[in-house]
Formats: structure tokens, sequence, C-alpha cells
């Protein structure tokens, strides 16, 4: 029977795992130790970890390897004070181990002190020749701190060693687009193409800064070339997908959402697309499967209840965009837009306790615009509600002070409370703030905008 390269590297691992089974010492060298602590902490099993490297270090007592493990899984477990007492010890025992810097660092960022731990860490580079995760970890450390201009720095000097590192690329983008540096970025990846005409990841990128910077044509011709180098790539089909929506050609954009699609596993962002491109096309069948599709995929994404909503609204099947919206908050009944989407269709079907509930919840959830402020109070007017409106009013001051919208209305419910002093204190504020706005008064409360003494207040007349 062969045996195949993995099938030696997991030799280890099934001796070291029959060995815990049997409670039989058995023995392994230092480095067949460090391959199988590695291999556990890369699947996330620290338990086994631990165990590899407690029996490791009672084999070899010696071992700095083992010990940094120690010091890493110290870390990951935020055992700060104990990975820091050993890592000082390591030290005294090899202070030439970039290794223990590399650790040490990670100690320090875990602290949030990332100035320090890049001082560290070019301490390191002075250690070893393989600089390159150096001048990553450099990089991150100081994206914590905002410092985007050192950062993409350092992940440049990854790409110049390794082209090939499109983690690094990902973060020297991410910097350029941080910095609204787009123009600079497709400069950048222009360079770099000349030297990696077939990079699909870049071409990707440079369709990305294009389409920023509304240069559809340009945009579609790098997620081509991004196609050609990789015909693959799903993403390339996505963004070429929302170019050709951007320049209304729309059947081209269905094709490559489609591709999208046969290529991999059906994603929610696709299936969205391809609906809202039909619903473009006026073929609505096919746009409302298609966000039924995307609901069924994805039920958390609100995008595909909001557009199924929306459609039905639109298209003022009221009853039916009801329907969607309540499936949607049954889902997730803390989106603030699905209550919003609610209100505005209880409210059109007449349901206005309904409508004002849905209000209510959304400025609950932290929505304070205005416009929902104002959509509650009137709604609680119809609703007789006085007492609650004013309520709903006095709280919505507090985010929109001297605001002629909620004065009038403020006014508008003291007179019909007869209280005419607060009544006449809130016009004058209104006409103060805003004249214009004083037909709310006329609109919200006709028999109090036909009193005397409110007839003569907006006129400009001073009352005796």
């Amino acid at each position: 029977m062969e045996f195949s390269p993995d099938d030696n590297n997991n030799l280890p691992i099934s001796k070291f795992e029959s060995m815990l089974r049997t409670n039989h010492v058995l023995f392994f060298d230092s480095e067949e130790f460090e391959n199988i602590i590695h291999h556990y902490l890369n699947q996330g099993k620290i338990a086994l970890a631990k165990k590899a490297i407690k029996l490791g270090l009672e084999q070899h007592t010696t071992s700095i390897n083992l010990k940094l493990f120690k010091v890493e899984v110290y870390v990951f477990e935020d055992k700060l004070i104990e990975a820091d007492t050993l890592l000082n010890e390591l030290y005294q025992l090899d202070p030439m181990n970039e290794e223990i810097y590399i650790q040490k660092a990670n100690i320090l960022s875990k602290k949030d002190e990332h100035q320090q731990a890049i001082n560290v860490l070019k301490e390191a580079l002075k250690l070893t020749d393989d600089v390159v995760d150096l001048y990553s970890l450099i990089g991150m450390e100081c994206l914590f701190l905002d410092r985007f201009e050192e950062a993409k720095t350092y992940f440049m000097k990854c790409l110049e060693a390794d082209v090939q590192d499109y983690s690094a690329l990902y973060n020297v983008i991410y910097c350029f687009e941080y910095l609204e540096q787009n123009k600079e970025a497709i400069s950048y990846l222009n360079v770099f193409l000349d030297k990696n005409p077939y990079c699909e990841v870049a071409w990707h990128q440079l369709g990305k800064q294009y389409y920023a910077l509304e240069n559809y044509k340009k945009a579609l011709a790098a997620f081509d070339f991004a196609i050609i180098s990789d015909d693959t790539f799903v993403g390339a089909y996505l963004e070429k997908g929302k170019v050709l929506e951007k320049l209304k050609r729309y059947e081209e954009a269905i094709e490559n959402y489609t591709v999208s699609l046969n290529i991999d596993e059906p994603t929610s962002f696709a299936l969205l697309r391809i609906g809202n491109c039909y619903e473009k096309l006026k073929n609505d069948d096919l746009a409302v499967q298609y966000y039924y599709k995307t609901v069924h995929e994805d039920p958390l994404l609100d995008k595909g209840w909001i557009a199924i909503t929306k459609y039905y609204n639109r298209k003022k099947n009221y009853q039916k965009a009801l329907y969607y919206i309540n499936k949607a908050i049954n889902i997730d009944s803390e989106n603030v837009i699905y209550w919003k989407l609610y209100s505005q269709i209880n409210q059109r079907l007449n349901f206005y306790e309904e409508a004002e509930r849905g209000y209510k919840r959304t400025l609950e959830l932290g929505n304070y615009e205005l416009n929902t402020w104002l959509s509650r109070g009137d709604l609680l007017i119809r609703l007789g509600e006085h007492e609650a409106a004013i309520f709903n009013f006095e709280q919505a001051q507090e985010f929109y002070p001297e605001n002629a919208e909620i004065e009038y209305r403020l006014a508008g419910l003291y007179f019909s409370l007869n209280e005419n002093g607060k009544g006449i204190f809130h016009l004058k504020n209104g006409i103060r703030f805003n004249k214009e706005y004083a037909f709310i008064v006329e609109e919200l409360f006709p028999e109090v905008s036909n009193r005397i003494l409110v007839k003569t207040l907006l006129k400009g007349k001073t009352i005796s």
C-alpha cells in the first residue's frame, strides 16, 4: 500500500491521538510535536493543542519552540500576564529569536498598545531575512492606529516580496479607498498589472476603482480582463453585472449574474439583482419569482424582503405588501426599515392604530428621523390621543429644537385642549421659526384655525 505525502503528515497526528486513547506514552521528536500542535491550532482544537504542548514539554523540557506555542495559547485565552512572564524567560534564553518578538508584539496589540507593538516588530525585522510576515503585521498595527499611509507602505512591501500575496493587495486597496484615493489606487494597480497582467484580483480591484469614479466603460473592461484571467471568478461576474445595470444593459447584467449562479452556490445578492433587472425590463412575473428566490435563499437578507414589499407597494397591492413585511418582522423584529415600511403600508390601508404602533417601534429602535416623529404624532392626533401626541412632539423637540413643524402641531394640540396659554406660546414659536408652515394648523386642526384668537396671531397681530 502506497502512502501519499498527506498520509505521512498525518502519521504523527494519528499516532498522537492513538496514544491519548490508550494512555500509552509514546515518544515524538520536538519537530513532530510542533507539527501536531500547529495542526490542532489551525483546526481550532485548543484542548488537544494544550495536551500536545504539555506532553511535548515533558519530553523536551528545553524546547523554546514548544514554549512559544504555550505563549500562543496563553494569548488566545487572554492570559496575557502568564504569556508575558514566559516570554521574558524565553528572551533571556534566546534574545535573537524573532518569534519571541512577534509574540511580544501580539500581547502588546491585545492590550491596545499598538505603537509599542510596531516598535517590537521593527526590532524583529533586524533579526530575520524572512520579513514579509513582519511587514504584514506592522501594516495591521498601523491600521489599528488609523495610520493608513504608513500601513499602505508596509502592505506594498509585502507585494514587492510576493506578488501573489492577495491579502496584502486587498489591504493596500483598502487603504487607498479609506483615504479616498481612487485615482492613486488606479495608478498603483496599472503599474502592478504591467508586471502581473493575468492577476484577476488586481483587474477586479481596478474595475471597482473605476466603478467608484463612475467610469463605467473602463470598469467594464477591467472586469472583462478579470474574467479572461479566471473565467470562474464569481466576484468579477457580479461586479460586471452591477456596471451593466448602471449602463441600463439589463439583459447582459442578467447573463452575468446567472453565470455567477452556475459557477458557485446561489447567492441572494445575485438573485436579488436579477429580480431588480427583470423589474426594470417590465417583466413582473420573473421579477417577483427572483425576489421569492432571494428570501428563500437567505431569509435574513433584509434587502430581499424590502424588495418584495416595495414591489407590491408600487403595484398598490398593499395587502400582499403587508403580508410580506409581516413575515420579515417575524424573522427580524429589530429591523428599523421593516417597521417603517410596516407603518407606511398600514397607513395606506387606513389601519391607523397599527401604523402608529409601527412608528412607535421605529422610534424605540433608535430611528429618530423628524418624519418618524411627525408621522407618529399625526396618527395620534387622528386617533384622538392628544396627550400622547403632545408627549411625542415634546420628545421630538429634544432632537429638533426650534422646529416650526413641531411647534405648530403642539400649538394646535394645546388649543384643542383649551390650554390657550401654551397654545399661544407654541404658535408664536412656530411663526418665529418659519411662517410658511402655518398651514399645518389649518390642515390638522380645522376647528382651532377658525378661532379668532388663532386667526389674529397668524395675521401677526398682538393679543391685548
